[in-house]
């Protein structure tokens, strides 16, 4: 065999070897805005653990659903709510059996002023501010979720001139951390650090203050095909992205 044959055939040889034996691809995920922090992460290990790319979109689960309804390509959707996914099941956009909860979410009333909001939220009732801020409730789970906790004690009707309304929980969050609203309700994963709120100061809502923000993630059938995108809904379930979950002060489902 002629020197250059042998040349082509040493090279191609050792191509092959070291090629990966699988194929990368790409999922195009919808997200609700609560969860920004925490799946950034979570997708930053999962393309280090599986070679797959996940491409986030984030957003206020109320939109994110109109554009999925009117044929947006997401392939994934991780909702701040249970209610959104299940109604794309029911009109048959998803994946069947492909909806599970992937995180129970936490509530806080923040100022980006330390000692400012005390532990109990007394606060609210005693007053001295002059703007809460709060997402969209027609929108957004943690809006309403917030509605329910002001309801529950008794100062919906006094405090109702005083709420601004963010489109979703990222642009209330920027509201009090801009000092534009004196504090506000926002996901605890937006300012929690190491367990603990890392600025300003806070009061999380004990759960039983509002319905349970039972958040679910599914399928949807653009997906269906899509490796890329029932690996990343399986890594959800996993060890590593539970952790990171957990680490961001949302609870875990019992299973």
């Amino acid at each position: 065999m002629p020197a250059h044959r042998l040349f082509r055939l040493i090279a191609t040889v050792s191509l092959l070897l070291v090629a990966p034996t699988g194929f990368s691809e790409t999922v195009l995920v919808a997200v609700a805005s609560n969860f920004t922090k925490p799946m950034t992460e979570i997708a930053e290990v999962f393309a280090k653990e599986t070679g797959h790319t996940a491409k986030l979109s984030f957003g206020s689960s109320g939109k994110i659903v109109s554009q999925l309804e009117n044929g947006a390509p997401f392939e994934m959707f991780l909702s701040a709510d249970d209610e959104k996914p299940l109604k794309l099941e029911q009109a048959g956009l998803t994946v069947p059996g492909s909806r599970f909860t992937y995180a129970l979410g936490s509530l806080v009333l923040w100022s980006a002023k330390p000692g400012y909001v005390d532990d109990q939220g007394q606060i609210l009732s005693k007053g001295g501010f002059s703007h809460l801020a709060l997402a969209d409730p027609k929108l957004a789970p943690y809006g309403a979720a917030a509605i329910q906790v002001l309801k529950n004690m008794g100062l919906q009707d006094k405090l109702q001139p005083l709420l601004v309304q963010g489109e979703n929980i990222s642009q209330t969050h920027q509201f009090v951390s801009t000092g534009n609203a004196e504090l506000g309700f926002v996901a605890l994963s937006q300012v929690i650090t190491d367990a603990k709120i890392s600025e300003g100061s806070g009061w999380v809502v004990p759960a039983a203050m509002h319905t349970p923000i039972r958040q679910d993630a599914v399928l949807m059938k653009t997906g269906a095909e899509n490796p890329a995108a029932s690996a990343l809904l399986a890594f959800l379930k996993a060890v590593p992205a539970k952790a990171i979950i957990e680490k961001y002060g949302y609870g875990l489902p019992k299973q």
